[in-house]
């Protein structure tokens, strides 16, 4: 349930309502805009009338809400969100791009890409320490190491780092140097990760599951929101189908779709989808063209002899020549 203020409410009358409607075992989001001001109400609501709600002549209208994500859910916070992570800011027609190897595997490799990669415009240095491979026999990334030679980028370049958390056991390790935490696709519905990631004062970046609805996707995100986090920056990252030719099938219906039911900013990982770099820059094209806020694209100096995922990394060469094009596009959007 939702109940919009009038413009002239003052904060008592407002307090009063909020007070009102937790005495009757509601938890109450207060959500304050510039012409407005909205409180979502989350919990079972059968013992409020929306009516005599409607009589109190402060309120302008009351809305029942048929989504089960209430906080991820445009209802709730009509405005769209925006994340800003040391002066780079994502959402609310800010596309930034993320950029680098999938995987951390040396000092000399992950400063060549984070060089280049800020040449070019990026916005956000990405990279993995822990890395969760369907073979365990693959490559399973640096560890700690590979975080602090995360932290060495972002002090060479001046930008933020993102990198993947993949359990509660390294949570507080991964949270010490990354300024964005990664939740892949694989862990989108590790319920006790997303809960852990609701207490931590960093963003969170959640890839949608390679089999999940979108709806399931903003369920995941309420989980987070739900334990007080509401940082969170959702990503396409392609879904399973029975198509082989590529490595899942990239759901560019999902940004409009995701932006028409949630304020969160919501990116697409055209690497992950495809599994073939030279689609990346097709599909980046259009993703920032139906209105996404953002890219993740892997990057490596020499992705023949790359430990994880080269043939969907591209050259420093060609991701510089896809950031010039995706800005022409971000300007007549």
């Amino acid at each position: 349930m939702v109940i919009v203020m009038k413009k002239d409410a003052t904060e008592k009358v407002i307090g009063k309502i909020s007070d009102k409607m937790t005495s009757l075992g509601c938890e109450v989001h207060k959500v304050q805009g510039k012409d407005y001001c909205i409180l979502g109400l989350v919990g079972d609501t059968s013992k409020i009338n929306p009516n005599q709600i409607k009589a109190n002549i402060n309120v302008q209208d009351v809305l029942i809400v048929n989504h089960p994500f209430k906080l991820a859910g445009r209802n709730f916070h009509p405005e769209d969100t925006v994340i800003e992570v040391d002066g780079v800011k994502i959402g609310g027609g800010n596309p930034a791009v993320i950029a680098g190897p999938c995987a951390i595997e040396s000092e000399d490799q992950l400063m060549t890409i984070a060089k280049t990669v800020k040449a070019s415009g990026a916005s956000i240095i990405r990279g993995g320490a822990f890395k969760p491979r369907t073979s365990p026999y693959s490559f399973q990334g640096m560890g700690e190491d590979g975080l602090k030679l995360l932290k060495k980028a972002k002090e060479m370049t001046g930008l933020p780092i993102i990198t993947e958390v993949m359990d509660e056991v390294n949570f507080d390790t991964v949270e010490k140097y990354a300024d964005i935490l990664q939740i892949g696709a694989r862990n989108m519905q590790n319920f006790a990760l997303l809960k852990r990631a609701g207490k931590s004062n960093k963003p969170i970046l959640l890839k949608r599951g390679m089999s999940a609805t979108i709806e399931e996707l903003l369920m995941s995100a309420e989980y987070i929101m739900s334990k007080g986090n509401e940082q969170i920056i959702l990503c396409e990252r392609g879904i399973r189908t029975f198509e082989t030719y590529t490595r899942n099938t990239l759901d560019l219906s999902a940004v409009p779709a995701i932006k028409e039911l949630s304020h969160l900013p919501v990116i697409v990982d055209p690497s992950h989808a495809t599994g073939r770099w030279s689609m990346i820059e097709p599909l980046s094209k259009a993703a920032i063209a139906c209105g996404a806020d953002g890219l993740m694209i892997e990057v490596h100096h020499e992705p023949e002899v790359a430990m994880c995922d080269g043939a969907q990394s591209l050259k420093p060469e060609k991701f510089e020549k896809l950031m010039k094009s995706i800005e022409k596009i971000a300007k007549i959007k």
